[in-house]
């Protein structure tokens, strides 16, 4: 097993969009796992960590381990405590968005489950990401698709489509 520390992470370089800068680590495949995925946030004051979203194939859970985060959830914001639990179940239910209305930076531990394919959903921005791997995998393994779409792109099922012609198939 490898070695992996929540209060001593190895950060992966840091996201740089205002209002979405946060540092991460990927603890979880730091200490070997396979099937599970776990990631450090640390989200400096007056950031979030992503939009508002939910996802269709993972189930995740939150842990403060330092701050006092706000937390949107279906309900609407809520701050949540050192050491609070969070369960953000597949669907609708789930919807989660983490951000910091704190003066100082604040850690949460964020554990998933690793399923392939992923389907996740913006209902603010009216979007959706599609992906054939797990989110949080590596992203240079290869794969077909992982890319973000508006929903109001959709297309009927049909469109483009035409049987085989004569001598074909």
């Amino acid at each position: 097993m490898s070695a992996a520390n929540v209060f001593d992470p190895e950060f992966d370089p840091p996201t740089d969009r205002p209002g979405f800068t946060y540092l991460r680590a990927r603890v979880g495949r730091h200490a070997g796992a396979e099937r599970l995925g776990a990631s450090l946030y640390e989200i400096p004051p007056g950031e979030s960590t992503f939009p508002y979203h939910f996802q269709l194939a993972n189930e995740e859970m939150l842990i403060v381990l330092r701050g006092t985060p706000h937390l949107r959830t279906p309900d609407g914001w809520r701050q949540l405590d050192e050491g609070e639990l969070v369960a953000c179940p597949v669907g609708e239910r789930g919807g989660h968005q983490l951000h910091n209305r704190t003066d100082d930076a604040v850690r949460v531990l964020v554990i998933s489950e690793m399923n392939a394919p992923e389907l996740s959903f913006y209902p603010d921005s009216g979007k959706f990401l599609a992906g054939d791997r797990a989110p949080g995998g590596v992203t240079n393994e290869g794969g077909l698709l992982f890319e973000t779409f508006r929903v109001s792109d959709a297309v009927d099922y049909w469109e483009g489509e035409s049987p085989p012609s004569e001598g074909e198939g």
